[in-house]
C-alpha cells in the first residue's frame, strides 16, 4: 500500500472524534476540517496514479489541504472546542503527511 495514503487515512481516523466535538460548537469549522482532511487523502491517492507535473500538482494540493486541516484543528484548540491533548496525535499525523507529500513533490535525484 502507498504509505502516504495510509498516513492520510490515519489522519482522518484521528480527526474524526475531534470533528464530532467541534461540530457541537462550530458546524462550519467542523465541516471545513472534514472536507480538508478528506481532500488531502483523495488528492494523495490521485497523485499516486498521475505522472509528471500533474502528479506534483496533486501532491501540492494534498499538502495544502493537509495544512488547512491541521490549522482547523489548531483553531479548534485555540477556541477551546477541544483540549490540546486531544489534538496531539492528529497534528503529529498531519505533520508527517505534509513531510511525506513534500518529499513526493521534491524527490531526490
Amino acid at each position: 500500500m502507498f504509505e502516504a495514503l495510509s498516513v492520510a487515512r490515519e489522519f482522518i481516523v484521528a480527526v474524526r472524534p475531534l470533528v464530532a466535538q467541534i461540530e457541537l460548537r462550530d458546524k462550519n469549522l467542523a465541516d471545513q476540517l472534514r472536507r480538508a482532511a478528506t481532500s488531502a487523502a483523495l488528492n494523495t491517492a490521485e497523485g499516486n496514479r498521475r505522472d509528471g507535473r500533474d502528479r506534483a500538482a496533486r501532491f501540492r494540493i494534498a499538502a495544502g489541504e493537509c495544512a488547512e486541516a491541521a490549522t482547523a484543528v489548531q483553531v479548534a484548540v485555540d477556541w477551546g472546542y477541544v483540549p490540546a491533548a486531544a489534538a496531539t496525535a492528529a497534528l503529529a499525523l498531519a505533520d508527517r503527511l505534509c513531510a511525506m507529500l513534500w518529499r513526493l513533490r521534491h524527490p531526490r535525484r
